[in-house]
C-alpha cells in the first residue's frame, strides 16, 4: 500500500513511467488502480469527516450550521476525485482558479467557518495527489491545534466589547443626550459613525462600547429608549461590526 514509505506518493509509479495527461491523451485514471484510488477518495472522506468532528467541537459554543457540517466532509471528496482524474499540475491549477470563482449564497458569520473550508480543500487536494501519509499528518497537526486553541479561548477579548446602534428621529439633537446612560453602563464609549436611514426620515447612531460586567441589559436598553422616542436600538455583541474600525 506505502510501497514508498508512508510519506510517499502512492501514485509515484505513474509519474516516473511518464503516464500523465500532459504526455498521454488518455486519462491516469484508466491506468490506476482501483485499491488505490479508493485509499485516496476514503482517507479523504475519513479526513472530511474527522474536520467536521473538529468543527462541531470548536463550535459548540456559538452553534454552527448543519450544512457547513456537511460540507466539511464533501469539498475533501470532491477535490481529490477531482485531481485523481485531471493528475496533472496544470489541472490542478486550473481546478484551483474554478474554485476561486464560487460563491457561497450565504456569507460566512465568522472568518474560521472559511478556514475550514481551506482546511477542507487543503487536505483533498494531499489527498488527490497521493500524499496520504502528509495528508494525514496535516489534519491531526491542525486538528490538535485548533482544539487547544479553541479550548483555552485564545485570542478572546477579555472586556466585552459591543457595537451599538441607536435609530433616533431627524430632528433630535444626539449630542449629549445619550453619554449620562452610556457613562453609567459601560467603561468606554465612542461615537464612531453617523448615518441617516429610511430616506433620510431617521439617523443611525453607531457606537463601539466596552460593557460592564454583569450589567442589566433590558435596563441598560430601556434607560436608551426613553432618550431615543421608543425607536430602534442594536446591541451587536461584536465591537466592530458593520466594519467600524478604530483608526
Amino acid at each position: 500500500m506505502f510501497e514508498h514509505g508512508f510519506f510517499g506518493n502512492v501514485l509515484s509509479k505513474y509519474n516516473e513511467s511518464g503516464d500523465s495527461v500532459i504526455n498521454n491523451s488518455n486519462s491516469i485514471l484508466s491506468t490506476i488502480k482501483p485499491g488505490e484510488f479508493f485509499l485516496c477518495v476514503g482517507t479523504a472522506i475519513v479526513i472530511g469527516f474527522l474536520i467536521s468532528l473538529i468543527y462541531m467541537v470548536t463550535h459548540r459554543k456559538e452553534g454552527y450550521s448543519q450544512s457547513y457540517v456537511l460540507t466539511m466532509i464533501m469539498l475533501p471528496t470532491i477535490v481529490a476525485a477531482i485531481l485523481l482524474i485531471i493528475n496533472t499540475t496544470a489541472g490542478a491549477l486550473t481546478l484551483a482558479g474554478t474554485l476561486t470563482l464560487v460563491r457561497f449564497r450565504s456569507v460566512a458569520g465568522d472568518p474560521k467557518d472559511m478556514a475550514f473550508i481551506f482546511f477542507a480543500m487543503g487536505t483533498g487536494v494531499v489527498c488527490g495527489v497521493g500524499y496520504i501519509g502528509f495528508a494525514l499528518v496535516f489534519f491531526a497537526a491542525l486538528a490538535i491545534i485548533l482544539f487547544i486553541l479553541s479550548e483555552t479561548d485564545f485570542g478572546g477579548c477579555k472586556k466585552r466589547h459591543m457595537t451599538l446602534k441607536i435609530a433616533i428621529p431627524e430632528n433630535l439633537d444626539y449630542q449629549g443626550v445619550f453619554e449620562p446612560v452610556l457613562a453609567k453602563y459601560t467603561t468606554f464609549y465612542k461615537l464612531r459613525r453617523v448615518k441617516t436611514t429610511n430616506f433620510g426620515t431617521l439617523f443611525e447612531l453607531i457606537y463601539s462600547v466596552d460593557v460592564l460586567d454583569n450589567i442589566d441589559q433590558k435596563k441598560f436598553i430601556d434607560e436608551l429608549r426613553t432618550h431615543n422616542g421608543n425607536m430602534t436600538i442594536n446591541l451587536v455583541f461584536f465591537r466592530y461590526d458593520d466594519k467600524i474600525y478604530e483608526n
